[in-house]
């Protein structure tokens, strides 16, 4: 099937090559993820996070574009795990590859230089890596309104909701479910401060 994915656009495949390329992405990620947690104190298996993010974007966001759910899926591989750019092209095509090249940081960068560089790129990104990037900080602020991570302070939480808030200042005018369900987050956060 990733000749499918690679000579067609995953907005162009059938229902059956659909189904089975969004399948294919959630082993793909699934296997790159599989030694990785999450830092809550349950561990939770890192690979829910980015079924939880594509899982926003349908059932909150309403978006039903194969590309935008399968980087999603996929929007960490290149990032956090061993997984080049190359091979997400290889397996889903260039559009895919697009979408996951917008979203991934410069792991060779300090932390606080990708950080600034998320706000400054991001109003400049493509519409489905600003959907992706959406969901993604969507799922991170419940995370930590649910749970302090591991080794976290009260002021790093505090520092990550206002850090997160600038980057999705970037993405306003994307979709405006997410954004209503991401100044929910916000508004919940300043209850609790």
């Amino acid at each position: 099937m990733a000749s499918v994915s690679v000579q067609k656009s995953p907005k162009t495949l059938s229902k059956q090559e659909l189904l089975s390329v969004i399948i294919k992405s959630i082993n793909f990620a699934a296997l790159k993820h599989k030694d990785q947690r999450r830092h809550d104190l349950e561990a939770t298996p890192y690979i829910n996070h980015p079924i939880g993010v594509a899982n926003i974007l349908i059932q909150e966001g309403e978006i039903y574009d194969p590309v935008v759910i399968v980087a999603a899926i996929l929007h960490d591989t290149v990032e956090d795990t061993e997984t080049t750019i190359e091979e997400i092209e290889n397996e889903f095509g260039s559009e895919v590859k697009q979408v996951v090249l917008e979203v991934t940081d410069d792991k060779s960068l300090p932390k606080q230089e990708r950080k600034r560089l998320q706000i400054e790129h991001t109003p400049h990104i493509t519409y489905e890596a600003k959907l992706v990037k959406l969901a993604d900080k969507i799922y991170n602020l419940r995370d930590l309104l649910r749970q302090t991570p591991i080794g976290w302070t009260p002021q790093r939480v505090d520092q990550y909701f206002l850090w997160a808030k600038a980057v999705i200042d970037g993405c306003r005018g994307t979709n405006e479910k997410l954004e209503k369900a991401f100044d929910v987050i916000i508004t919940e956060k300043e209850k609790t401060t």
